[in-house]
């Protein structure tokens, strides 16, 4: 466009009141000829102080201006990358502007030249400034006050948008141009133009090409097609203008066709390229404003700023360092598992948690080997308006029984073992008085047993012997970093009275599945800068070291893992706690009036904790840890360990399983009862047990049985000397000796011995008489006594066993008609209730009636019909006479088809559901010796 400027108003801005004639012929003419040699003398005054005005508005303008290498210090200011453990994109940190900085080989020559083409055509033939541009600029900026009109290259436009600001004074403009000149004599042209590609924004908070790259395509600016490239470098100009997601679409794509068009008028792109990029409908990936594993990626962040804090010194300066340094952070996440885990969490929301009365829980996975965080859900729902983006896993929560196989690793530095015994009695610890979560008590149990069933008594009494201070140490050695004011916490801390971080706490679990080592718990796994130098490495940094004797880990994991430790407590909840392909070790958690839940669990290969509840501490619905987390926790572990093999817990050299007195944790002698268990080297015991005294005693009485006692009424005897597992503490060996003697064990054996009649029972057969004659139904009558009193008396015939009395006075009914004529033996055993016996025996003769009664009389039958007939006849007058038995026959000569019995005094009957045809009817007495007469018949048709 030519500029037209109207003379009157030149005249009248330039020339002024003297008028151009005047000024023309003061300056050019000389005695009114014209001088070409003053002509000539004042052009050089004019080039002089041109050339001054210049320098000088150089050196004014220059003199505040950061040097232009202190430019490429600040367009290498990028945003944070983040991945997962395979390289998986997670998320960019980037405070208000999202930069990754790419090297000049990773950026495309299609990009470079779609940029040149469409933003500076000129950019490699000026020196960092266009004339033409800039006079164009200048002289409309200032002669039609228009401050929209462009002309800036790319060097002046890399200059503005580091170090200067927007606005479009002149001053401003001549500051650009004197940097931009200055950038060109510094670097190359390729070097400024990469690092205008890494400065420039794109739109939204993308600044340069790679992060504009992977927000509009989910790619890598490398991997750029011509089209994809010409319509990145249309956005610039006006980003918001021309954004893929704004309503300006169709200007977006003819800004595209118009750079396309540019490259090939400069000879960047054939016109048949840039017709197929032309025909290429732009696919841009969807606008995303969430973040991938949100809780993780900012417990990261929070991760880097405290790195880099150390490293610098400064806090300010270390989130500097991590929303502009270009980092590229290489995290632990494995992002398969996180999906897995985040699936298994979100599904819990409508089912495991809504039925538990419980709105939210959180999952953390470690590798205990490494101690790379695997997977991080801090909550069902990130978006969720009140507690979303609130990170549980990092949250202080009372872990509840969870906090116990801390406490019990602390034991077994010590004198105590997984089979010691404990006594689950009621104890009063000094106003504080624990109960089990049934509220009842179990007696003596081992510290498998205790553990397995997470019994609070057993749990609190084990604080209560290794101490407090033991326990916290323990606890901190294996990465749980909040319990650290000891004044704050008595013996409920064992039962979960501390607040601990799920992530703590689940680095604590990891030292018992990694053997006793603790590698600190990380998640990144390397740093680098955007010049791709190594700021951190986990591999450098591992600094495992063991915290845990390898034996004490074994005992407990061994404990964990035994199903049928837990199955008296839990039931069928096992099977959430358990996993069916290989071992796992697991413990649940439950604080007061349910307000926590928590499972813990690991393989040697993995270790995963879930808390549930509600984030405003409101009890849930009488939900423990079995109920409200363990299916989160089972479901994690089945899904995700399907990518590993079946691995068996290390045993380590040193432990053995020993048999033991389940009371004295000595090795067992006569009379005690043992159990077999794992124990470290150091805790094998030597002694023999000494709670159990074996005496020989009368049985009748219990007291001292000496030579002159025989055997039947003597025995071997254990007495239990009990004690509580704090003898001298009468709280606690009271309940046990209150236990004992109801369970009527003594402390101490007998000292008396045993003399008098009391030694042994009686028994004595009062009827019938020894030698007599009995027949019929007969009694057998017993008197009886014992010291301790008669628990049964037997009787037999034939030293075959008929009956058992318990209750005086002894007595057994029996009938002679069963018994063959002649003589038989009646004998009785009475039993004492200390298991004494004494015996008696008679023998008594059977006489038994073998003559038949008489015979009935008159017997008389009637056809019914319908199938039935009515017999009658007269009973005989035999005093032993008892009942006529009817036999009924298919014929005079058929077979017996039914019998029918009628007791005396009786003496009709109806026989019903006979089928039609010739039946004889035979009618027999009986008398009480089962004795029948030959009897009387009739024969009738039916």
């Amino acid at each position: 466009m030519k500029l037209r400027i109207p003379w009157p108003h030149f005249r009248k801005s330039v020339a002024g009141p003297v008028g151009l004639t005047k000024l023309h012929q003061r300056l050019f003419y000389k005695k009114g000829k014209f001088s070409w040699k003053r002509l000539g003398i004042i052009s050089l005054w004019f080039l002089g102080g041109f050339v001054l005005l210049m320098v000088f508005l150089f050196a004014w303008f220059a003199k505040d201006l950061p040097t232009p290498t202190k430019i490429r210090a600040l367009v290498s200011h990028g945003s944070t990358r983040l991945t997962d453990r395979n390289g998986k994109e997670l998320y960019t940190i980037s405070g208000e502007k999202k930069r990754i900085l790419v090297d000049a080989k990773d950026i495309p020559t299609n990009i470079r030249q779609a940029t040149v083409a469409i933003e500076d055509k000129r950019f490699y033939e000026h020196p960092g400034v266009d004339p033409k541009g800039i006079a164009r600029s200048l002289f409309i900026d200032v002669f039609s006050h228009n401050y929209n009109q462009g002309g800036s290259t790319i060097t002046q436009q890399l200059v503005k948008n580091t170090i200067l600001s927007n606005d479009k004074k002149i001053v401003r403009k001549i500051k650009e141009g004197i940097l931009a000149i200055e950038m060109e004599f510094l670097f190359s042209k390729d070097d400024i133009l990469t690092m205008y590609l890494n400065q420039i924004p794109y739109g939204g908070n993308n600044y340069g090409i790679e992060a504009a790259s992977r927000s509009f395509f989910g790619k890598s600016a490398k991997d750029l097609t011509l089209a994809e490239a010409a319509t990145l470098a249309s956005l610039p100009q006006a980003p918001s203008t021309y954004s893929p997601y704004g309503p300006n679409l169709d200007k977006l794509i003819a800004r595209r066709d118009s750079t396309l068009d540019s490259m090939v008028e400069l000879g960047y792109a054939t016109k048949q390229q840039a017709d197929e990029a032309k025909a290429t409908k732009p696919v841009f990936s969807p606008k995303k404003d969430s973040i991938t594993a949100p809780h993780f990626v900012l417990f990261v962040k929070d991760w880097l700023v405290a790195y880099f804090t150390d490293q610098l010194g400064d806090r300010q300066l270390a989130e500097q360092k991590v929303e502009e340094g270009g980092l590229t952070v290489t995290t632990t996440l494995d992002l398969d598992k996180q999906l897995i885990a985040e699936d298994v969490v979100g599904a819990a929301k409508d089912k495991t948690l809504k039925g538990a009365g419980a709105s939210n829980a959180g999952l953390v996975a470690i590798d205990p080997k490494t101690g790379e965080i695997l997977s991080m859900v801090g909550s069902v729902d990130y978006n969720q308006a009140q507690f979303g983006n609130y990170n549980v896993t990092t949250a202080l929560r009372q872990p509840g029984s969870s906090f116990k196989p801390v406490v019990y690793a602390t034991a077994f530095k010590d004198k105590y073992n997984p089979a010691f015994n404990l006594f689950d009695l009621k104890t009063d610890f000094g106003n504080y008085v624990p109960t089990n979560y049934d509220g009842g008590f179990r007696g003596p149990l081992s510290i498998r047993q205790a553990l397995g069933s997470s019994l609070n008594i057993p749990a609190v009494k084990t604080l209560a012997l290794v101490g407090l201070d033991k326990a916290l140490q323990t606890a901190s050695d294996m990465g749980i970093t909040t319990l650290t004011d000891k004044n704050r916490y008595g013996l409920s801390l064992v039962l979960g009275g501390g607040e601990v971080k799920l992530v703590d706490l689940t680095t604590a679990y990891g030292v018992f599945a990694n053997g006793g080592q603790l590698v600190p718990t990380t998640p990144v796994l390397k740093i680098v800068d955007s010049q791709n130098k190594e700021l951190y490495n986990h591999e450098q940094k591992k600094d495992a070291r063991v915290v845990l004797d390898p034996q004490i880990a074994y005992e407990i994991t061994s404990i964990l893992s035994d199903v049928e430790a837990k199955r008296p407590v839990f039931g069928r909840a096992v099977s959430l706690l358990s996993l069916s392909d290989r071992p796992v070790a697991s413990k649940t958690g439950t604080t007061d009036e349910f307000r926590d839940a928590w499972t813990l669990g690991y393989t040697p290969q993995l270790v995963a904790g879930v808390w549930a509840g509600n984030n405003d501490n409101t009890s849930m619905n009488h939900a423990g840890g079995s109920v409200a987390a363990a299916p989160i926790w089972h479901d994690y572990m089945q899904r995700v360990l399907k990518l590993y093999p079946a691995e068996q817990f290390n045993r380590p050299d040193g432990i053995k399983e020993v048999t033991v007195d389940k009371l004295s944790n000595k090795l067992p002698v006569d009379g005690s009862e043992p159990i077999k268990d794992v124990f470290a080297s150091w805790q094998v015991p030597k002694d023999k047990d000494d709670v159990h005294v074996q005496v020989r005693v009368c049985k009748e009485n219990g007291l001292l049985a000496d030579s002159s006692i025989p055997d039947e009424l003597a025995e071997m005897r254990t007495f239990v000397n009990i004690h509580s597992e704090m003898p001298d503490n009468p709280k606690w060996e009271g309940p046990v000796q209150a236990w004992a003697q109801s369970k009527g064990l003594t402390n101490k054996p007998p000292t008396d011995k045993c003399q008098g009649g009391n030694i042994a029972p009686t028994v004595h057969i009062t009827a019938p008489t020894n030698g007599s004659t009995v027949s019929g139904q007969f009694s057998i009558e017993v008197s009886g006594a014992a010291a301790s009193g008669v628990k049964s008396v037997e009787f037999l015939i034939d030293n075959t066993a008929i009956a058992t009395d318990t209750d005086a006075p002894y007595s057994a009914g029996y009938s002679a008609n069963s018994l063959a004529n002649g003589q038989h033996s009646v004998s009785v055993v009475l039993t004492s209730n200390n298991g004494s016996t004494a015996s008696d025996s008679i023998n008594v003769n059977v006489s038994k009636d073998n003559s038949p009664p008489g015979n009935v009389s008159s017997f008389n039958g009637n056809a019914l019909g319908g199938g039935k007939v009515s017999l009658s006849w007269n009973n005989p007058g035999d005093n032993d006479f008892k009942s006529v038995k009817i036999y009924v026959y298919t014929d005079p000569g058929g077979a017996l088809i039914r019998t029918v019995e009628v007791s005396s005094p009786g003496n009709s009957v109806t026989i019903s559901s006979l089928t039609p045809g010739v039946y004889k009817f035979t009618a027999r007495s009986v008398d009480n010796a089962g004795n029948e007469s030959s009897g009387l018949s009739i024969i009738l048709t039916v």
